[in-house]
């Protein structure tokens, strides 16, 4: 891995982040911000836990008035850990939330803005214009949080983007780093820096990208543009999928050594969060560097091939899920040739290559190397792991498995891959099948949007989610969005076939793209609709 990208450290409460810090661990409570009680009674386990940072949603004013009970609540149980504050839509409960909170969490998407999808080109004088809106907007939170000592995070959603971003730079990274970086100058001009930024999105590729387009745009700005970065990948779902795109994505990222706080976002009960992002973590935290570091491929190549092929050892030949969960490749008789990319060596164009067990580096940094000695002459297969597997913790070597091959994947490095630290041969085959369909690379199953639960959510998603996936799962490349409520709702599936939106309580609406079809439906009814309109555009099939 790189070294850790040295940032400056902005104090949220007493919990320093950035700088020679630690990378910290945080999660979001699901309760309603207006029920003190059962906040508080959600937030001790997971405090306990390890929780080093927590948040809670405050979509209004009166909700935010409610964060001052919890935060005594909480102090008088004896915990010292900073509370943030969500914010989305309403000004005026981020300044009251920054009474009450350690840090506030705000969305440039629509914190000054209404998205309406609405087609517009603007001048550059009506940009200038909308800018001068945003910043009589956000300076009176700027000026708040400054004189109280508050910390802030610009957290950017792909899904959420401002029409005016959208209009001007389109549905891109580029446009999630512009919509961050109007708000930071704003912050600048007041000589206020406690500033995090994060850049989410459900696809692991886009927010990797957008990340790395951060961090090249805050090194162009200057040496004290160093802020510390929140990582995370939104909407990730749940179980073993949820695990590996937030592996994906985070993973990745941390090999870059970017990164200074984490939160993975799961649509299970937050205190599952913890350990999950504890292991992610843990060994950069270590500061288990390899011998070498090689930085990821700085020309943005796509993968050479859509069909990257899974491959297993012999052991494992004989194992078969299904006519889309197969072996497709032996690893043994391939003919793959084993070398190690710190020395010289020559192997014939088109010949499969891999990295040698026992070579002294990590194998991501391993890779790219590899990858640039080869320069596309030869395919690549990758493996999770280039030696012994140590842990004997199956989460752990999931996280690991994820992380060495889907960012690899996502960098454009790759034509088959070979799971190795899952010892069961069946776990090991849909791991490997898992972790190409996290990265984009391919589909062999219902491909699943599904937010973390938090206080803004209109229906239970855990149980919704899983009635939906009980009904749909069988439905190999359609993609399928389940949203808790509008914020991200919209934006964040508009590559989704199919949404399911929380937009009141007990009311769904359904989508299909980026355009809602079907609204007020009783949540009763809901799943049944869902099912109706997937047949009436031709997606369904029988199981």
């Amino acid at each position: 891995m790189n070294p850790r990208r040295l940032t400056r450290e902005v104090k949220v409460g007493t919990v320093g982040v950035g700088g020679a810090n630690p990378i910290r661990i945080q999660t979001m409570l699901t309760s309603d911000t207006m029920n003190t009680e059962a906040c508080v009674r959600e937030a001790i386990p997971i405090l306990e836990a390890g929780c080093e940072i927590l948040r809670l949603t405050a979509p209004s004013v009166n909700d935010a008035k409610k964060l001052k009970d919890f935060v005594a609540e909480i102090r008088k149980r004896g915990f010292t850990t900073p509370i943030v504050a969500d914010i989305h839509f309403v000004p005026a409960a981020a300044m009251e939330a920054a009474l009450w909170v350690e840090k506030v969490r705000i969305n440039p998407g629509n914190y000054a803005d209404r998205k309406k999808f609405a087609v517009r080109e603007y001048t550059d004088d009506q940009y200038e214009q909308e800018l001068e809106r945003l910043e009589q907007s956000f300076t009176p939170l700027v000026l708040r949080l400054k004189e109280l000592g508050r910390a802030l995070r610009i957290g950017v959603n792909h899904g959420s983007l401002s029409d005016r971003i959208m209009n001007r730079y389109g549905d891109t990274p580029l446009g999630m780093v512009e919509s961050a970086l109007e708000f930071a100058r704003v912050c600048r001009k007041h000589n206020y820096h406690d500033i995090i930024f994060s850049m989410k999105a459900s696809n692991p590729k886009v927010m990797i990208e957008a990340y790395r387009l951060l961090v090249e745009r805050l090194d162009a700005e200057g040496p004290d543009w160093n802020y510390p970065l929140h990582l995370g990948v939104t909407e990730a779902g749940e179980g073993e999928d949820g695990r590996i795109k937030s592996a994906i994505g985070i993973g990745a990222l941390l090999e870059d050594g970017l990164g200074d706080t984490v939160r993975v976002s799961l649509t299970e009960d937050s205190l599952h969060e913890i350990p999950v992002c504890r292991k992610l973590v843990a060994k950069y935290n270590a500061g288990q560097a390899s011998r070498l570091s090689i930085s990821h491929p700085a020309d943005g190549r796509e993968a050479r091939s859509t069909n990257v092929r899974v491959f297993v050892t012999r052991a494992q030949a004989g194992v078969r899920i299904s006519d889309d969960v197969k072996p497709e490749g032996v690893y043994e008789e391939a003919g793959v040739v084993e070398v190690n990319p710190l020395t010289d060596f020559t192997v014939p164009a088109g010949k499969m290559v891999a990295v040698a067990d026992g070579t002294p580096l990590e194998p991501i940094p391993a890779y790219r190397l590899l990858a640039r000695k080869v320069a596309g002459r030869n395919p690549i297969l990758l493996k999770d792991v280039l030696g012994p597997v140590t842990s004997a913790d199956p989460e752990m070597n999931l996280l690991n498995a994820a992380t060495v091959l889907g960012s690899l994947l996502c960098d454009g490095i790759g034509d088959a891959v070979l799971v190795r630290s899952e010892r069961d041969a069946a776990a090991a085959l849909r791991l490997a099948f898992n972790i190409l369909q996290a990265a984009g690379i391919r589909r062999f199953k219902t491909d699943y949007v599904a937010c973390p639960s938090c206080g803004r959510t209109l229906f239970d998603l855990q149980t919704v989610t899983a009635r939906i996936k009980a009904r749909t799962q069988h439905l190999k490349g359609v993609k399928i969005a389940i949203m808790g409520c509008i914020v991200n709702g919209p934006g964040e599936m508009a590559d989704a076939d199919f949404g399911y939106v929380g937009t009141a309580p007990g009311k769904i609406s359904l989508w299909v793209g980026k355009q809602q079809v079907k609204q007020h439906i009783p949540e009763e009814q809901a799943v049944d609709e869902l099912v109706a309109l997937i047949q009436a555009h031709g997606k369904w099939r029988e199981p």
